[in-house]
């Protein structure tokens, strides 16, 4: 009997001095700033719950309005020369498929050109269609060139717009960086322009030369009718 009553208290005091290996305390919670919350809730009542990561919040109260003004501006500067970018690149490859359009063009009015009086019925009228096709194409990339170039001057404007408060505002290397994507936009859309230019002066051309090739076919059939026509007929009575 003492063996067992010895074990029982040896139990006891080893359980005695075993502490908790885990709390069961729950950790503080720490809420946030009464300025923090009120500044949130302001902010979601302008922006509709949108957030402006780019401003620190939680540092708002050290910073001065020109600073959080600058911020704002080079959000602006930056969004404003992302567009310009996206419609740079949208008009310049419009202005591309349209001057490869023209040249296709013409290429098919020529080769029409110098098959005049070789071709069956059948096959010239299967190259005007393919003609007429083209000619739809390069509407279509003509009516695509207008809509992207009003968009491009649209971000042009806003760029210069943004560079002007960039500079009024104080953040100056804000307002050269969209100055110069200004310049190089400009630079690159007028490249483009120069090989429509150049594709539209061919067009025109060829148009003549059409015109020109198509009056002396006319004047040969008219000739060879005469021709072919009895003398007897050709006499006045």
């Amino acid at each position: 009997m003492a063996a067992p009553r010895r074990l029982l208290a040896c139990l006891k005091v080893l359980r005695s001095s075993v502490r908790p290996l885990v709390s069961s305390r729950k950790p503080p919670v720490h809420k946030p700033a009464k300025w923090t919350s009120v500044l949130y809730t302001s902010v979601a009542s302008l922006t509709g719950g949108a957030s402006l990561c780019a401003i620190p919040f939680r540092e708002a109260e050290s910073l001065s309005h020109d600073t959080l003004i600058r911020r704002a501006v080079s959000l602006a500067t930056d969004s404003s020369s992302t567009l310009l970018s996206q419609t740079t690149l949208a008009l310049i490859d419009a202005i591309m498929d349209y001057s490869k359009a023209v040249h296709t063009l013409i290429a098919l009015q020529k080769r029409y050109l110098e098959s005049l009086g070789k071709l069956s019925p059948v096959e010239e009228d299967k190259i005007w269609q393919v003609i007429i096709s083209q000619r739809a194409q390069v509407k279509h990339h003509q009516d695509e060139c207008h809509r992207f170039e009003s968009s491009w001057i649209g971000a042009v404007k806003l760029c210069e717009t943004a560079a002007e408060v960039a500079f009024s505002s104080g953040a100056d290397h804000a307002s050269v960086t969209v100055r110069t994507n200004i310049q190089l936009a400009l630079s690159q859309v007028e490249e483009a322009q120069k090989l429509s230019e150049d594709a539209n002066k061919k067009l025109t051309e060829a148009k003549v030369m059409e015109v020109e090739r198509m009056t002396q076919y006319a004047t040969t059939l008219q000739s060879n009718d005469e021709e072919d026509v009895p003398e007897a007929y050709l006499r006045e009575d």
